[in-house]
């Protein structure tokens, strides 16, 4: 299939899935087909866990661009001056505070109008494929989940090719910054870079030290550790507290998420050198029986809860401890959002059970680790009117300084850059209380130690947001049989899928 009828064919089934024309079933499958991978879309993917700017951050501290930057802005952007640039992009941190908080800064400075779109998930990817299909440029930058940056790689230019041009490099960029296991594991496509990281959700171990303190429990340093431990805190605390939480709801790609945590953290892998499924294989069932265990100790809730859940068991006193994305922390430290404010530790993952598989031992560029990531990547499109003025704004976008505003005004988000991570404004706000940074330490050792990426194929929007969590929530809930007999049948069904192409 020519690559513009793809293109076309994948703008009009995005189209009608958005429209409710289409269900969710069918539109995986289409987007499969057409090469997308559209990982969370479709599903109720509900909010980011994150919850908003920390206005209380903003006041105690004069956050603004810092004078060279501006400056710069300022020399650079006249000859642009009038133009108006539009980004469409899911509501996450970075570009909810550049929205709400910072790119007034950059339009006063530089005379360029920026309009920011924050949107659902499965929207942004239908204005993203409209206009890719159209190449009308009518969106100047493009939000790329890394999931899609196969299917757009061509459409977007390469930022290392952007920065050959001097005149407009912004001073002091420092491509380089960028945390490498980020680059490869979001922004890099074959031998394209499809951007530059914007944006790293990852899971991290977040308990309760004061109840852990109490029942003189060791830290979750290991998964033994956190299943020991969750079943005394549950022993001793239950039903009003459970040790630990899940987002296990059937059929909800956030199951599917929790799933590739404890099968990495056994040894397992979803798919092997030679593209079959083997999740299904020892690792994979001594995995299960984990899963088992562990539920066990979680509240009955949970078999109904994404992360949103998760989260407020966690936040609310239910639950003691959860391996889940980072963004939640400061959520939990916030007063005003949570009734654990100052309570929670922060800790890299628990360390897996047996030795995690090599990229060389799984299929379709896995990358095991406890850490499961779900990140993105911020473009200049290749189709926009005004790829200048679109390239200066994604370099102060993206750049060391207003980064570091982010972390700050957008609650405690984890930077994708090195050197944000010691800023010193960064820093100031490594205490308790809402938009805590006390956290990040744990979030980059995690980036550059513990990370987990799932594989890239294009059945893979089907398989992780539907036929997967499916049949695990079918296996929780009885009615599947055992773990082997479920796994197996999955199995027949993931290699029938994948066979399909």
């Amino acid at each position: 299939m020519k690559d513009s009828i793809r293109k076309t064919h994948l703008a009009s089934v995005t189209d009608r899935f958005v429209r409710g024309q289409m269900d969710r079933r069918s539109f995986l499958r289409a987007a499969g087909i057409l090469g997308l991978g559209a990982g969370a879309l479709g599903m109720g993917f509900g909010r980011r866990p994150f919850y908003g700017i920390s206005q209380a951050s903003a006041q105690e501290q004069e956050l603004k661009p810092s004078a060279e930057i501006t400056k710069w802005l300022s020399d650079v952007g006249k000859p642009f001056a009038g133009t108006t640039l539009r980004l469409a992009t899911e509501s996450t941190p970075p570009s909810n505070a550049i929205a709400t908080q910072l790119k007034q800064y950059f339009e006063e400075a530089t005379g360029i109008k920026v309009e920011i779109e924050v949107l659902p998930l499965e929207q942004v990817l239908q204005k993203l494929t409209l206009d890719v299909a159209s190449s009308l440029g009518t969106y100047d930058l493009y939000y790329i989940d890394q999931s899609w940056a196969a299917s757009f790689s061509q459409d977007v230019f390469d930022p290392r090719e952007q920065l050959k041009n001097a005149d407009l490099a912004m001073p002091n960029y420092n491509i380089d910054d960028f945390l490498k296991p980020l680059v490869d594991g979001i922004a890099m496509y074959e031998d394209r870079m499809v951007g530059v990281p914007y944006d790293i959700p990852i899971f991290i171990m977040q308990y309760r030290k004061d109840v852990w303190d109490e029942l003189k429990l060791p830290p979750p340093a290991t998964l033994d550790d956190l299943l020991k431990a969750s079943a005394a805190i549950t022993d001793a605390k239950g039903p009003n507290m459970y040790g630990t939480s899940g987002q296990m709801k059937s059929g909800h790609y956030s199951l599917e998420c929790d799933w590739t945590a404890w099968l990495w953290g056994h040894g397992g892998s979803i798919f092997g050198p030679d593209g079959k499924f083997t999740g299904n294989d020892d690792a994979g069932l001594a995995a299960m029986a984990y899963w088992d265990k562990l539920k066990a100790t979680m509240p009955p809730g949970v078999d109904g809860w994404t992360w949103d859940g998760e989260g407020q068991s966690v936040g609310q006193g239910v639950a003691a401890s959860m391996l889940s994305w980072g963004e939640f922390f400061p959520f939990f430290d916030d007063p005003k959002a949570s009734k654990v404010s100052g309570l929670m530790e922060a800790m890299v993952p628990p360390k897996p059970a047996a030795t995690l598989r090599t990229v060389e031992q799984t299929g379709f560029g896995e990358i095991p680790g406890v850490g499961h990531q779900g990140g993105s990547s911020l473009a200049v499109s290749k189709y926009s009117k005004s790829p200048d003025a679109a390239w200066i704004f994604m370099q102060w976008a993206t750049s060391a300084d207003t980064q570091a505003l982010i972390t700050v005004l957008g609650g405690g988000t984890g930077p994708t850059r090195t050197s944000v991570y010691d800023d010193p404004r960064v820093l100031a706000n490594a205490r308790v209380g809402a938009g805590t940074t006390r956290h990040l330490p744990v979030v980059r050792d995690t980036i550059a130690n513990y990370m987990g990426s799932e594989p890239d194929l294009p059945a893979w929007a089907e398989l992780s947001s539907d036929m997967i969590p499916v049949a695990l929530g079918k296996y929780f809930a009885g009615q599947s049989g055992s773990a082997k007999e479920s796994l197996d049948a999955l199995k027949t069904q993931v290699d029938d899928l994948v066979a399909k192409g």
